[in-house]
């Protein structure tokens, strides 16, 4: 009776063990309300980062985002100009922010834009040390109990003679995509978003939302600046809704703090 009683327990823990592992979305849905509003953290590179009053008006979206959520959810970016998913974690940026992360907080990932770069410093390859990299980022914020959300690089300013965008990230995102298919995590596709809003805006409309400015325009570019990477306030802030937009469409629970 005794080894019957134990074997029936074991058999119904072993079940249990098999619906945590096996449900993915079931386990994430049925974690506990965060005792506190959550925050964001943002990890990425020079088109989400903060930059200071000296390179106004240059912003990255992360630096906008605050202004679209209840005062009660803080954004904590973290992004910083020039990284990619390889030299952030080398510097120890990630380790920092993993430091500060807690349960119920989310965790924004953009990069791409460096990654691309030639240096061995910065440089990835897209299906296979790009995604290991984002991995770590992944699962740095799942230990901590925080929730990971993937976004794909935002595009340049770069048209062909047509008006179409040329597309400069080459399989960035579409690994990206794939690896949040793999391990379960929720993609923005900033790509393919800013992709749609920067050809209804146009080839010149779309000065409007980069560092394009005239010599004399302003004060902290007395030359002119023609930048069709960085945005200005403008620019930041219609990506930021761009990302907005997808927090609602993944109908995240973050959503519920959205103004």
């Amino acid at each position: 009776m005794l080894n019957t009683t134990i074997g029936q327990l074991l058999l119904i823990v072993f079940s249990f063990l098999l619906v945590i592992v096996f449900s993915g979305k079931k386990v994430f849905a049925s974690q506990p309300e965060p005792e506190f509003p959550p925050r964001i953290f943002i990890v990425g590179d020079s088109t989400a980062c903060n930059y200071p009053q000296s390179q106004a008006p240059r912003a990255g979206w992360g630096q906008i985002l605050q202004e679209f959520f209840a005062d009660e959810v803080e954004v904590v970016n973290a992004a910083a100009s020039g990284r990619s998913s390889k030299s952030f974690i080398a510097e120890q940026r990630l380790e920092k922010v993993l430091s500060s992360i807690e349960p119920g907080d989310y965790l924004f990932i953009q990069f791409g834009h460096n990654d691309q770069k030639p240096e061995v410093e910065r440089h990835t390859d897209p299906f296979t040390t790009y995604q290991e990299y984002l991995s770590i980022y992944i699962n740095g914020a799942r230990e901590k109990g925080a929730i990971p959300i993937l976004l794909t690089p935002v595009n340049r300013r770069n048209f062909d003679a047509n008006g179409k965008l040329k597309l400069t990230h080459g399989d960035y995102p579409a690994a990206m995509i794939q690896l949040g298919e793999k391990l379960n995590v929720p993609v923005i596709d900033i790509g393919a978003k800013s992709q749609v809003l920067f050809e209804q805006w146009g080839p010149e409309g779309t000065k409007r939302l980069f560092l394009w400015l005239k010599p004399g325009e302003h004060t902290n570019y007395p030359q002119g600046v023609e930048d069709n990477t960085h945005f200005c306030e403008t620019g930041a802030r219609e990506v930021a809704k761009l990302v907005v937009e997808g927090i609602r469409e993944l109908d995240l629970p973050l959503a519920s703090y959205l103004k």
